[in-house]
């Protein structure tokens, strides 16, 4: 995984789709991207980098913090990012100061997580007052498979369980959709087809250079409608959380 994020369409399309969401919605409130206020600089905090591929793209929006489960994803974020990654179990370690962070990017971690509201309220009191945090999970329980096995998922969302985790955790749902949606016939075909055969799909395996190009062109134009259009359906959620007010 550490190896195909850099590559693999869907990790940089969705690094390109959520960069232009939060440009767009940092830029609507009262934090300013890559800004400083007389509070200080705009602070970030990533929940389970993993091997700190998203690390970079968050880091044009303000001065990074992470934390991570796993050693060996520490070692590597550490080692392409710069920064000291800090160790973290979900949701009752979380060595970073209370109510500190502009934002807090919470990237495809939530549905690896067992007590998943408890995760949520937890980095809700890391949150400063007008903080956000951004949710990415996994959607359509349905559509379970080998993927999800292999990756150690505990769930997959819907809309109304990923706000309903969200509101048992006091927090506030501020925006939340489904995307990977253009692409989502084509994968529907191939997950049901893995399904059915109990073969797995090699979603993780980058495809060859030229159908990459084109599929990560396709997933990344989602990102002039996110947050936008409402799309029906997708492989992915987001959500833009905030406290209650």
């Amino acid at each position: 995984m550490a190896e195909s994020e850099q590559r693999h369409w869907w990790f940089t399309g969705r690094r390109a789709i959520l960069s232009a969401l939060l440009r767009r919605e940092l830029g609507r409130s009262s934090i300013r991207a890559g800004t400083s206020s007389p509070a200080g600089p705009v602070r970030i905090l990533e929940a389970g980098c993993g091997s700190g591929g998203n690390l970079g793209m968050l880091s044009a929006f303000g001065e990074i913090d992470a934390v991570e489960f796993d050693a060996g994803a520490r070692a590597m974020a550490a080692q392409r990012s710069g920064l000291t990654i800090l160790p973290c179990v979900l949701p009752y370690d979380l060595p970073v100061p209370d109510r500190a962070y502009d934002l807090i990017a919470l990237l495809d971690v939530l549905e690896h997580v067992e007590e998943d509201r408890a995760c949520l309220a937890a980095l809700g009191g890391k949150l400063k007052p007008q903080g956000r945090i951004l949710v990415t999970v996994p959607a359509l329980p349905w559509l379970w498979s080998h993927h999800d096995t292999l990756h150690h998922h505990k769930r997959r969302y819907t809309r109304r369980t990923l706000a309903g985790a969200i509101a048992g955790a006091g927090l506030r749902v501020d925006r939340i959709g489904y995307f990977n949606s253009l692409l989502f016939p084509l994968a529907l075909v191939r997950r049901l087809s893995a399904i059915a055969s109990g073969r797995p799909a090699e979603d993780d395996r980058v495809p060859a250079r030229p159908i990459n190009a084109v599929l990560r062109s396709i997933f990344t134009a989602e990102r002039y409608v996110i947050g936008r259009v409402r799309m029906a359906i997708g492989l992915s959620l987001f959500a833009l959380v905030t406290l209650p007010e």
